[in-house]
């Protein structure tokens, strides 16, 4: 899956990360980044911002933010298995990780 299939899937799962009410980044490496912003009315994704500052940020391979898509893998067991890194607010990373649930 590619970034730009990574955004597709995120921008159909809007409704519900619209619940989230905070930004997140998803720092994908050498893939880029990915802002999502669910503060307003209505979620902003944004590849590769200019300012990629936010509340919370995820640093994990494009891979394995795929399996955390479609829920081959555990966003808990990605963390405790340091395939997930949190910086920032974890009780946002906790509500984000129920949101991505299929």
């Amino acid at each position: 899956m590619t970034l730009d299939e990574i955004l597709s899937e995120m921008n159909d799962r809007a409704d519900k990360l619209k619940d989230l009410g905070h930004t997140v980044v998803f720092d994908l490496g050498d893939d880029g980044k990915v802002l999502l912003d669910a503060t307003g009315d209505e979620v902003v994704i944004t590849p590769n911002p200019d300012d990629d500052e936010a509340e919370t940020t995820l640093v994990l391979s494009t891979d394995n933010m795929v399996k955390l898509i479609n829920g081959d893998l555990n966003p808990m067991v990605a963390f405790t298995m340091g395939k997930l890194k949190v910086f920032g607010s974890k009780g946002i990373a906790l509500k984000l990780s129920s949101l991505l649930e299929n």
